[in-house]
């Protein structure tokens, strides 16, 4: 249960308290902003290798490769805008137009970096310590033992370290350092590629790459590494290659260019490349999660852009602004939005939350046709898929307070009119809905003892942007590794549930944060009903289990589990479950215990009505008090919560509360 405040809690205790109930929209997918792209240049500038950053004082600078001449040609929009002129560049010579370039910031220092068009190898850099605005001559990095580079990659550290990473035509990568104004010594990675299609490097805790290209056997990937700089990568070591996306090498996919930046999470754009009959050359772009950390893996499923490219999507920006570039494009994003609070505006309010997920209603007033023109103007935010966060509360001696209740997703909308009044009615759906509206593009295979059933989560929690906390998981959760597959086209809420059956915890939702706990008979109680907040009205019922005994077999043997008064009252009600991971007595055990746990709150006791608790939560223990039934703080768990708001026909403001076992 959300822990309340004191006057909140003596609020909804009692008789005589004033609803209160915030509800704000924001341009946010998963507690993550969206940055829906305005185009702000259209040039006839030709495709090529090019690059874009944004230093510290918030000028944009681009530069692009000829592609015919190899002129190196670079930009700067000192404030960048919807009116600004991005059509003017400034050349800064020849470069080989057989490699890319790179280009990074730190602070006002920004350094472009490209292969020498004389010998295709020899790697130069220019050099601005005002924001782009001036540059530096041409200084040469080092002249490489290879015969070519294709590949060039960049990133500075707070501080003005400098790593410089390139390709041979090997595929090996290097790497070098720059401390204090002088290069180091180049060293190699230790990681095999067959061959490289892209390379990006940004700073953040370690040095961070994103590569694209082909394993030994053609398949291709858009792999993660690691130079690390001691944070979570030991200094100057590699991780290994991990890869986030793949296509096997019949598939006619490939993958190429790709670009990173650190805003206001990690962003990440590359090109998937189809050459089949109908080819394409896309973006597709995906994010990290709020707060992880490159190392942490956690990305959102790529998404596509509508455009048609070759040399990738460039990215820049802060926690502010993010901008994509090519060399004819230039497109603008906000990942700050400000919430939309239409509080004031709500007439009424549904929401319901259970184990197969949640949905809520929200109708607004819509008098003077304030909400006709939802996605534009003021109403901005006011988009499909836009998140809505929903707070119950009450005015109490502090002001509105009010609890953070569930986070849902618009799903659509309807303008209603009749009888007089004009209303603007959402529809809404949980985070099991961005579960269930994700399939998996490939097959994801888990050998055993390759990952935790926490660990698999976490990833596929992360594919629609979820994370996940489970300081209160069962040891099943964070210690068992199955042999897991998610197959192409599996749903993602089908795959998550198949993989919570093997163990016995639940998941509960906080916005766009699973929360994995393993509830137990021995649980404390989180709230009472009946004695100090009111009970309105109760329905108990005792119904008996599906499976009242459980027979768990594997490699290791067989485990039972008998629910032992039922067996003798109803007779046994028996499943049995086949599974090759159970090698050992105690994993037997632990899928029964699983099993039975999931048999109780699978069944129904009845329900409660009761006047709003603003911190209530699915799967709490609640203790019931109810003299006319016979109950005095008789135990349960929630297994369903549904709130019901509204201010005018009928006007209420109260809870059911759906009961099952403890």
């Amino acid at each position: 249960m959300r822990t309340l405040s004191s006057t909140l809690l003596a609020a909804q205790r009692s008789s005589s308290s004033v609803p209160s109930v915030k509800v704000e929209v924001s341009n946010r997918i998963a507690g993550v902003a969206r940055p829906l792209f305005a185009r702000h240049y259209t040039g006839a500038e030709v495709a090529s290798y090019h690059g874009a950053t944004m230093p510290g004082n918030g000028s944009l600078v681009r530069v692009r490769v000829e592609s015919g001449g190899g002129n190196l040609y670079v930009q700067r929009v000192a404030n960048p805008g919807s009116q600004s002129n991005f059509s003017g560049w400034t050349s800064l010579g020849s470069v080989s137009p057989g490699a890319n370039v790179a280009l990074c910031s730190q602070g006002a220092q920004v350094m472009i970096f490209y292969v020498d068009v004389e010998d295709g190898a020899s790697i130069y850099y220019r050099e601005s310590n005002d924001n782009g605005a001036t540059w530096n001559a041409p200084a040469k990095a080092i002249t490489p033992v290879v015969t070519s580079v294709r590949w060039v990659a960049a990133a500075i550290k707070p501080g003005g370290a400098v790593a410089l990473f390139y390709a041979s035509d090997t595929a090996m990568v290097y790497v070098m350092k720059r401390s204090g104004g002088s290069w180091g010594n180049p060293s190699d990675w230790s990681n095999s590629v067959s061959a490289m299609t892209g390379m990006v490097a940004v700073f953040y805790e370690d040095w961070d790459l994103v590569v694209t290209g082909t394993n030994a056997y053609g398949d291709h990937h858009v792999w993660t590494c690691i130079y690390g700089d001691g944070v979570r990568q030991a200094l100057n070591t590699w991780s290994s290659l991990r890869s986030f996306a793949s296509a096997r090498s019949d598939s006619l996919i490939q993958f190429h260019n790709p670009f990173l930046v650190v805003a206001d999470v990690l962003r990440l754009t590359f090109v998937e490349k189809h050459t089949g009959a109908v080819a394409y050359q896309r973006p597709l772009w995906s994010h990290s999660l709020p707060g992880a950390s490159f190392a942490d893996q956690r990305w959102r499923e790529a998404v596509p852009f509508n455009l048609d490219l070759q040399y990738g999507l460039a990215l820049a920006g802060n926690t502010s602004r993010l901008w994509l570039s090519t060399p004819s494009g230039v497109w603008e994003g906000n990942v700050n939005p400000s919430p939309l609070d239409v509080s004031n505006d709500v007439v009424s309010l549904m929401t319901r939350d259970g184990p197969s997920g949640a949905i809520a209603q929200i109708s607004l007033r819509n008098d003077g046709g304030r909400y006709n023109q939802p996605g534009s103007g003021a109403l901005a935010a006011l988009q499909l898929g836009s998140q809505v966060a929903m707070s119950p509360g009450y005015r109490t001696s502090q002001g509105e307070e009010t609890s953070p209740g569930p986070a849902c997703w618009i799903t659509g909308w309807e303008h209603l009119s009749r009888g007089g009044t004009a209303l603007f009615a959402l529809r809404l759906e949980g985070a099991w809905g961005l579960l269930a509206r994700w399939s998996a593009r490939q097959q994801y295979t888990w050998q055993a003892g390759d990952a935790t059933l926490e660990e698999v989560l976490r990833f596929l929690l992360a594919r629609v942007g979820l994370d996940l906390a489970s300081t209160g998981a069962s040891t099943a959760l964070t210690t068992y590794r199955p042999a897991l597959t998610v197959y192409p086209g599996d749903r993602g809420d089908e795959a998550v549930r198949r993989l919570l059956a093997q163990a016995p915890d639940v998941l509960r939702f906080r916005g766009a944060l699973a929360v994995a706990l393993a509830p137990g008979s021995s649980d404390p109680t989180d709230y009472s009903y009946g004695a100090t907040h009111p009970l309105l009205e109760g329905r108990y019922a005792n119904e008996p289990l599906a499976h009242n005994r459980l027979q768990v077999y594997g490699p290791a043997g067989m485990a039972e589990r008998f629910a032992w008064l039922e067996v003798e009252r109803m007779y046994d009600r028996l499943v049995q479950v086949h599974d090759l991971n159970l090698d050992t007595q105690a994993k037997l055990e632990q899928r029964g215990d699983a099993l039975l746990g999931q048999a109780n709150l699978a069944t129904s006791l009845g329900e409660v009505n009761v006047p709003v608790n603003c911190g209530q939560e699915l799967y709490d223990v609640v203790e019931v008090t109810d003299p006319r039934a016979g109950l005095t703080a008789a135990r349960y768990r929630v297994q369903e919560i549904e709130l019901t708001y509204r201010r005018q026909e009928r006007p209420a403001y109260s809870q059911r509360l759906g009961l099952t076992r403890r």
